[in-house]
């Protein structure tokens, strides 16, 4: 039992190396690729840090509002 054991230790260490060095070997390639990158500066609505703020401080005094009318009780 345990030689077998052990040959299916050996057995699955080296299919796994296999496979690593296959997955490594398949990453390898050249950089044939051209890459090419826009540095205009257009640049939308959505993309300016203000419009975050402004919409974040929106969001979570909505939420507050919504979150407070659940809480009255009738006289």
């Amino acid at each position: 039992m345990k030689m077998i054991n052990n040959t299916l230790s050996k057995t699955t260490f080296l299919l796994m190396a296999f496979l690593i060095s296959l997955m490594s070997y398949a990453q390898e390639k050249s950089a044939d690729i051209k890459v090419d990158i826009d540095t205009k500066k257009d640049s939308n609505w959505y993309q300016q840090p203000w419009v975050w703020v402004i919409g974040g401080a929106v969001f979570i005094l909505l939420l507050v509002a919504l979150l407070r009318g659940g809480n009255r009780q009738k006289a």
